[in-house]
Parts: structure tokens; sequence; C-alpha cells
């Protein structure tokens, strides 16, 4: 069984990790989730929270969740053994993109071209990692400021294909990007 690999860590948001943790063995692919260390985490939902509740919220709120073990730690991770990456959102990106271990790992995936998915903060990793420049992405709206100072150009659309890489805006578009993500893993599988 062909292996996705999804770097996550505390703050992981839920429906961006685990729609696709489930989805993707449906169609053949295991996911191995990997962290800073080998451990359970915890994810996080993420909403705004509907119109009309007081006090008003002007960005996204942030609950606990489920937990989510990761079974690998980044330094112990082996790229060429993974058909595929998938960096979910949530605001574990915000400290993961500073780890060295992970930042090489996913440059592994441009390098050898194999499929990437990203959404919402997953950007930041990506753009930490040095890997976006002269591509079009999407993203949540509050990080197109990371897809613009990794030199790519954001838009506003439910999903962007880039070469290798798909992109995605929120846990909103995750059907768009998996039915996608899948397609492009299956023809490089192919």
């Amino acid at each position: 069984m062909p292996k996705v690999l999804m770097p996550i860590g505390d703050a992981t948001e839920t429906l961006d990790t685990f729609y696709p943790y489930f989805r993707l063995p449906e169609d053949g692919f295991e996911v191995v989730v990997a962290g800073p260390e080998a451990r359970l985490y915890h994810s996080v939902m993420h909403e705004i929270p509907p119109i009309g509740q007081q006090p008003k919220w002007d960005i996204t709120r942030e609950s606990p969740s489920y937990h989510i073990e990761a079974t690998v730690a980044f330094k112990d991770v082996d790229p060429s053994e993974y058909a595929g990456l998938f960096v979910s959102g949530g605001r574990a990106p915000e400290y993961l993109r500073y780890d060295q271990h992970l930042l090489q790992i996913t440059r592994h995936f441009f390098e050898t071209n194999k499929p990437v998915a990203a959404l919402c903060h997953g950007v930041e990793i990506l753009t930490a990692a040095g890997c976006i420049k002269g591509r079009t992405l999407t993203t949540v709206a509050k990080c197109q400021m990371d897809v613009e100072q990794g030199e790519a150009t954001y838009v506003n659309e439910p999903f962007v294909i880039s070469g290798n890489l798909i992109t995605a805006r929120t846990w909103h578009d995750n059907t768009p990007l998996l039915r996608e993500f899948v397609r492009m893993l299956k023809e490089a599988a192919a």
C-alpha cells in the first residue's frame, strides 16, 4: 500500500487532518502521521461562530478536539518511502515551520515532483521550506501574506493545482482537494 506522510503537531485542525486521514485509505493509501516526536497530539476545531453570536468574533475561534497519534518523529522519516505529502492546517504549522527535519522532508517532495497537498495554514510550512516560489496557491485568506512572502501568487479559489502541488483554503474545501490529490497520487503511481 503506497504511503502518504501527514506532518502534524499540537493544534492541528481537526477537519483538516481527520478527513484525509480517513479518506486516503479508501483509495488504497496508508496515511503515516509524523510529528516533532512520536506521541499523541491534541487537535483543535477552528470556526468562526455563527452570525448573531455575541460578542462577534472576527477571527477563528479555537476549541479543543480529538487526539491523534504520530507514529514517527520527523527526524526518523525517510521521505523516499512515501508517495505523497499532505500538510494540514490549524495553528500547528506556525511552530512546525521551524523544524529543520520537516523542512528537509518537505523539500524532498518538491525536488522529486511527488504529489503534495496543503490547506489552510499548511502553506506556512511550504513557504518556510522555500518550495512555492513562482507557483499559484490558495489558502485561508489570513495566510495570503505567507504565500506572497514565498514569492508565489495567491488566489481565492476552492483549490488550485500548480505542478505537483494542490492547495485549498480550509476544511470546507476538503472534497475537491482530496478528489484531486487522490487523482494526482494515482497518476504518479501509474
